[in-house]
């Protein structure tokens, strides 16, 4: 298995530079970058439904530990909300700033505790430099590693789990929750971070409202067991969702900087799947056609699909697409790989990371 290059080194991004815009033509006029508001309308409002379904049967069935249940189905209503409000913060329902960072906010920072400010800053680097260990921040080291030279630098926590990280990865999933609340409360410090006055305010008022009603509602070991389940599930799931998108695809490093439509294709991983796939992902499950169009609306991707398949085989460009399985597969092997260097430093060196077969 080696891993596959991201561009010739004939190439170079002036020789590729119009290759974008005639594939952005082709979905132009087919006119997969309208709007669909009514597909929106309908979403928002199923998510909204069942946000709320939640909060009342965790009510009504109150101290019993069938609440359990009521937790597991609020971890899936809370990632779904996440998915809305990334759909939001990409521009694919509201074409102004203002609603858009309102209603960001409101399902973000309100809804699930989610820094909205933060993430979106987040996010919108990850889009510009996919994979790129020194620019994207998916792939900076931090509990875990995403390269040989990332391992062999490592100390500590992450030099320690890194070793027999691919095996921890799902555990650690469960995590993941928490981490995305304490990183949005962090980034308040950031001066960067735009209304930090209001985003604060919403998170807390979040967390004060979250708490107060398991306390209320739950006697205290209820109430703890039903806030790890909730959170240990919405973080595994969260984590499930975005795993499949690059983890095990083509890294990136220093001056690595292929076009456009190379660095969004060559860097991102379809999910093959039907309709219960494109929900369970949010759509992004079409990671290609979403990182190469942002605001495209979700619903229009499976159709973008096809024509960009074809393009990138008119132009030579691979394209990659497995089942779901297949992908954590793909990146729980990316993971053991990069943690070789710490299971036997003598023997391994920064050579690089063998990918995904192609």
């Amino acid at each position: 298995m080696t891993t596959p290059a991201l561009v010739p080194e004939s190439s170079s991004r002036s020789a590729h530079r119009g290759d974008y815009a005639r594939l952005l033509r082709r979905i132009s006029e087919a006119g997969l970058m309208d709007r669909r508001p009514v597909y929106y309308a309908v979403r928002l409002s199923l998510v909204g439904v069942a946000f709320v379904a939640g909060w009342v049967a965790f009510v009504q069935i109150g101290d019993s530990w069938w609440t359990l249940l009521v937790a597991g189905f609020m971890a899936v209503a809370f990632a779904q909300v996440a998915l809305v409000m990334h759909d939001v913060a990409h521009r694919q329902v509201f074409r102004l700033r203002k609603p858009t960072e309102l209603v960001g906010r409101l399902v973000g920072n309100a809804g699930i505790g989610l820094g909205y400010g933060w993430w979106q800053d987040k996010h919108t680097r990850h889009h510009a430099n996919p994979n790129h260990e020194e620019l994207d921040p998916d792939v900076a080291p931090d509990i875990l590693v995403w390269s040989q030279k990332q391992a062999t630098s490592s100390r500590g926590l992450p030099r320690l789990i890194g070793r027999a990280q691919a095996y921890l990865f799902f555990p650690l999933l469960l995590l993941e929750g928490l981490n995305l609340h304490v990183a949005g409360v962090r980034a308040l410090k950031d001066r960067s971070v735009k209304h930090r006055g209001w985003e604060g305010a919403l998170l807390f008022g979040h967390f004060a409202v979250y708490l107060t009603a398991l306390f209320a509602v739950l006697p205290a070991d209820k109430a703890l067991a039903f806030f790890a389940v909730h959170q240990g599930l919405f973080g595994l799931y969260m984590g499930c969702i975005f795993a499949p998108n690059h983890k095990g695809m083509p890294t990136l490093t220093g001056d690595d900087r292929p076009d456009y439509l190379r660095r969004q294709v060559l860097t991102s991983r379809n999910v093959r799947g039907g309709a219960l796939t494109d929900f369970a992902l949010g759509g992004l499950n079409y990671q290609i056609e979403h990182h190469l169009f942002p605001s495209m609306p979700t619903p229009n991707l499976r159709h973008a699909r096809l024509i960009v398949l074809d393009y990138c085989n008119e132009i030579g460009v691979p394209y990659h697409e497995t089942g779901l399985i297949a992908s954590y597969r793909e990146a729980l092997r990316h993971m053991h790989h990069v943690g070789a260097p710490l299971r036997s430093p003598d023997r391994h060196s920064d050579a690089e990371v063998p990918q995904h077969n192609r």
